[in-house]
């Protein structure tokens, strides 16, 4: 489903900011889907709306859709729940004592924010980071094949469910373990203290010549003598979900200008380019990104709301398919919707360095890759096929592998979600 902007409507009453628990009772003649098209006109309205400031109108829709959407509805009213909140988010942070009033303890550091319960459901429930870390695990065995000495760097998703089964290929490796070693960048210590524990011993189980550090900083604060690349050492690069964070900047300067009108185009991005510089500086190997495969750093809000609504519909769609609405599973669904929210969130209420969920398609990921140095790798045949194996245990028809461009892209009814592709340093 592609949605596109209505036409305006101009009603009038109070702010409204809570997300509405029951589903307001409407015509019995209209249909579900005749509902989620009105809840999407009533958002795309709304957005326009918050995006030109007219308070009361924006406030009027919110009304219209919370009579229309519900936490516990189908997934289009979860959706529709979710980015309602957001818009009466950024409608309050117009008023910052207001804002700040409302959430008195302050936003929680994202380094103490419970993902771990919603990721591992995720992970579990979904195709998606087991397609990524399948692709990432063949890529590494298949391209690191020949060497003796083999460092990896994490960019900080911290994962050991991505480095215990690669552990277990080493192991096997026909001329016996190659002397390996993971850093991992994360600005969460404990996350980085469990992840140290369980990849060391599995390690030591499998007799492996091994060492992990630990890099306790955010991506942003990371510089070059933090990363100890020793001599000898092939170095691969890993990045799954977190370089887009890097594309965070005062969006100011770009409009005070009149840069970037064009949606299509490419956000110049000073501290990405230099990021990128910097890891070019240590001749990776491989370098493998992992990203959401959608357009959420557009400058303008009704454009990337237009692009969030598309993305997470097909992803709630999923979430209804796989989870439902059975009540055992409720606990499990409201964790990864909750997860997901927080990144609408981030993408509709948030501006400038705040917004960091700032996800960009993979043709804008060649442009800024090429640019910085970098030249993809062709992911062989069997890693693809590997892929759609995998995809296919999970039993949904739904669910896709694609190759584009040189990457693979995993999908939700044609839909792509995330992509997976490779690159290496060039000089």
């Amino acid at each position: 489903m592609n949605f596109s902007s209505p036409a305006v409507v101009k009603p009038d009453v109070t702010l409204s900011l809570t997300l509405s628990s029951t589903t307001t009772t409407i015509s019995s003649t209209t249909t579900t889907e005749e509902r989620g098209v009105k809840l999407i006109q009533l958002l795309l309205t709304c957005a326009n709306h918050a995006s030109s400031g007219n308070i009361h109108h924006a406030d009027a829709c919110l009304s219209q859709i919370l009579q229309l959407a519900s936490i516990n509805g189908d997934f289009m009213q979860r959706l529709a729940a979710w980015f309602a909140s957001s818009l009466a988010i950024r409608l309050v942070k117009r008023w910052p004592g207001l804002y700040k009033a409302l959430n008195h303890q302050g936003p929680v550091p994202s380094s103490i924010v419970d993902l771990d319960r919603p990721r591992i459901i995720f992970a579990k429930a979904f195709p998606y980071m087991g397609f990524a870390y399948a692709v990432i695990n063949k890529v590494l065995i298949q391209g690191m094949s020949e060497e003796r000495m083999i460092h990896i760097v994490d960019l900080g998703y911290g994962d050991p469910k991505l480095w215990v089964p690669f552990l277990k290929n080493v192991a096997n490796s026909p001329n016996g373990p190659p002397h390996l070693t993971i850093t991992c960048v994360n600005n969460n210590k404990s996350m980085l203290e469990e992840m140290s524990m369980s990849v060391k011993k599995e390690a030591e189980t499998l007799d492996i010549p091994f060492q992990f550090n630990l890099v306790n900083v955010s991506l942003r604060d990371l510089s070059i003598d933090m990363i100890k690349v020793k001599q000898g050492e092939s170095l691969a690069i890993v990045s799954v979900l977190n370089l887009h964070v890097l594309l965070a900047e005062d969006d100011r300067i770009n409009s005070h200008f009149g840069l970037n009108k064009n949606k299509n185009s490419l956000k110049d991005c000073k501290r990405m380019s230099e990021f990128l510089a910097m890891l070019h500086s240590f001749s990776p190997k491989l370098l493998i990104l992992g990203e959401q495969e959608a357009d959420h750093n557009l400058s303008k809000l009704v454009d990337r709301f237009v692009e969030g609504l598309n993305y997470y519909s097909a992803l709630f769609d999923s979430i209804d398919t796989t989870l439902g609405r059975s009540y055992s599973l409720y606990e499990e669904r409201v964790a990864v919707e909750q997860m997901l929210g927080k990144e609408i969130e981030n993408i509709v209420a948030c501006e400038g360095l705040e917004r960091e969920e700032r996800h960009e398609r993979f043709g804008k990921w060649i442009v800024r890759l090429t640019s910085g140095g970098f030249r993809p790798v062709r992911l062989w045949y069997d890693i693809m096929e590997d892929a759609k194996r995998l995809a296919e245990t999970y039993g949904a028809d739904g669910y896709k592998i694609i190759t584009q461009r040189g990457s693979l892209m995993i999908c939700w009814h044609d839909r792509p979600i995330y992509s997976v592709s490779a690159w290496t340093a060039i000089f």
